[in-house]
């Protein structure tokens, strides 16, 4: 199977900060317990240092009201 150079520099990414904002929530702790997840899985997911499973991303979506692609995008790593 042929990859494109550049899918290998794709990473998965978040706008659960900017949506965070938009829906006028200003601590992590309360979005963090509208998805159902501690505090500090919440802030590591929001500074883009996990990812949740796809089954985790489509309940996080239900939650907010929001599609997937809504939360999370594909865009070149940093």
């Amino acid at each position: 199977m042929e990859y494109h150079s550049w899918v290998m520099h794709m990473g998965i990414r978040n706008r659960l900060r900017e949506i965070r904002h938009e829906m006028m929530i200003d601590h992590a702790k309360e979005m963090a317990s509208t998805l159902g997840i501690s505090e500090q899985a919440y802030s590591r997911l929001e500074n883009q240092r996990s990812q949740p499973t796809l089954e985790k991303a489509f309940i996080y979506a239900q939650k907010l009201k929001r599609t997937v692609d809504e939360l999370f995008y594909l865009a070149p790593e940093e």
